[in-house]
């Protein structure tokens, strides 16, 4: 298992205990965007061939390309990604308004 790898698991099990043990709202949000920062730097170094050229057409024969397609899904997944997060951080706000706070043990307590 290389360096790049390493990171990336580090990465996700960090957002994964970030999401697991606070109890902030704002944090936990923040949690889930470093995992799906953990999940496209896998998709992206997953496609990565070294010595292999960029997917692009000319006169040259080429013997090795790297695939597309992982860097055209990690393209998607940001803006689908950024679309979650801009939701989730508006729901935060309309129940900070209402509850006053965005500490889940308080919320709770509000039932």
């Amino acid at each position: 298992m290389d360096i790049t790898n390493l990171l990336i698991v580090y990465l996700f099990c960090l957002g994964f205990y970030c999401v697991i043990t606070e109890k902030n709202l704002i944090k936990i949000a923040v949690g889930i965007n470093i995992m799906e920062a953990a999940i496209l730097l896998f998709l992206v170094s997953s496609a990565s061939i070294p010595g292999a050229s960029p997917p692009i057409i000319n006169s040259e024969a080429i013997s090795v390309i790297v695939d597309p397609i992982p860097h055209a899904l990690s393209l998607t997944a940001i803006v689908i990604g950024a679309g979650t997060t801009g939701f989730l951080l508006s729901l935060i706000i309309r129940l900070y308004e209402h509850a006053g706070t965005v500490r889940l043990d308080n919320i709770k307590e509000m039932k």
